[in-house]
């Protein structure tokens, strides 16, 4: 059992991580109460939810334009000086929130501050990838990532639950004032960080740097390829559970509000077992990753016919559990099986992926969910996301490439037609072990 134990939080025996592990939490948590509290102040400020999506998007957009020179920066520049600078500017943007929330100020200000920490966040993403892997030996990277989707997941809960017990004693710039100070635990522990105990990573020569550099990187990796297109479609029709939870605990459910609210509580319980299981596994594989994504793509499509709340909680839960597993999967693929030097663009290139799914597949699925009915929308999403994870799983089995990956499945060995000889060429950085 203690054996057991120390393999799942095995990341915490490196001093730099347990560091940051307890700054991120906290910041974490305070980032939650900022969000909960954003959306209520534009909300009750204007009485629209299309101005409240708005102001999501002044948030996003930045990611979508933007990722790839974000990327390209965290190749180049020592990842700790960028994210000690991108904190310090959120701390600050969120204390300057809380000044116009306080002046009631006009609400172009709330948007011009959510363009500029979306902006922020852009460059935040990469280097904060590039500043986790180096707390790490590469062995507990994947541990590392599952700890910190626990941490995440337990933020969000507690972020939320002050949030909203605070709003309606203290007001909404309260919580911003609150989420500013948060950044103070993180630069401190960046600035407790010891240099000599980070694992460096390499940067991009001047032969490699760049965005059209990055760019041909990304599109000639091709496992990476059918990666990014697999987590597209599934973040697309699989992932967007806020908006199919509140269309079927609103509709055929009709559970209404408090039926969402347990909805929301159970999911993210789910997310926090979700974590300790990404933590467990020693190896989180491409193998595991297909199986988690094929999972929770058949229990979305059974969840389309479930008659009541608890049945429809009852399924939402391992799908939270599998989303995690899934998650935590294809961020550890696509940093332990990409070149070193070229990981924050290939870190911005996910992050584009995301923002773009998200863009999509939310108003994708809000439409299916009011048009045809959200029991239909989650097996029609289900069927659809199934069918994307068979196809990326014979095409990894098919693929050369895929003898550079971990722990080949069983059933991709017995899809292979014929051994496809693999041309000999120099080991990398960032080649994956066997």
């Amino acid at each position: 059992m203690r054996a057991r134990l120390e393999t799942m939080f095995r990341a915490l025996r490196h001093p730099n991580y347990r560091r940051w592990a307890v700054a991120d939490f906290v910041s974490v948590t305070g980032a939650w109460m900022q969000n909960l509290a954003l959306n209520w102040y534009v909300l009750t400020e204007t009485g629209s939810p299309g101005l409240l999506g708005l102001s999501l998007l002044f948030q996003t957009l930045p990611g979508v334009l933007l990722a790839s020179w974000s990327g390209a920066l965290a190749d180049r520049w020592p990842a700790k000086r960028i994210i000690f600078v991108t904190q310090s500017l959120h701390g600050l943007l969120a204390l300057v929130l809380a000044a116009c929330a306080f002046l009631d100020g006009p609400l172009a200000g709330v948007y011009a501050i959510a363009l500029v920490s979306g902006v922020v966040s852009v460059f935040d993403g990469p280097a904060l990838g590039r500043f986790g892997a180096q707390l790490v030996a590469r062995e507990d990277l994947s541990n590392a990532l599952g700890l910190g989707s626990i941490l995440s997941s337990g933020g969000r809960i507690l972020g939320m639950g002050l949030a909203g017990a605070l709003v309606a004693v203290t007001g909404v710039p309260l919580l911003f004032v609150l989420n500013g100070l948060s950044f103070i635990a993180v630069l401190v522990a960046i600035a407790r960080v010891r240099d000599d105990q980070l694992y460096p990573l390499a940067t991009s020569d001047a032969a490699r740097t760049g965005v059209k550099a990055g760019l041909k990187y990304v599109l000639g990796h091709r496992p990476l390829v059918v990666m990014f297109l697999l987590s597209f479609v599934l973040s697309c029709l699989g992932r967007n559970y806020q908006v199919t939870m509140a269309a079927m605990a609103n509709g055929p459910l009709g559970a209404g509000a408090s039926g969402y609210s347990t909805l929301s509580v159970v999911f993210a319980v789910g997310t926090v077992v979700g974590g300790l299981v990404a933590a467990a596994f020693r190896q989180l594989t491409l193998s595991l990753l297909l199986f988690a994504a094929m999972i929770t793509s058949a229990l979305q499509f059974v969840s389309g016919a479930s008659g009541t709340i608890w049945q429809f909680a009852a399924i939402m839960f391992p799908i939270a559990i599998g989303a995690v597993v899934l998650d935590t999967a294809t961020s550890t693929r696509i940093q332990l099986d990409t070149d070193e030097d070229m990981r924050g663009r290939v870190l911005a290139a996910k992050a584009m992926v995301t923002a773009a799914s998200g863009a999509v597949g939310g108003p994708l699925l809000g439409w299916l969910s009011e048009v045809s009915g959200p029991g239909w929308a989650l097996e029609v999403a289900g069927i659809a996301t199934v069918l994307a994870t068979g196809v990326a799983w014979l095409a990894f089995a098919r693929m050369p490439e895929r003898r550079a990956l971990p722990a080949r499945s069983r059933w991709a060995r017995l899809a292979e037609v014929a051994p496809v000889p693999q041309p000999a060429r120099p080991a990398t950085a960032g080649a994956a072990a066997s």
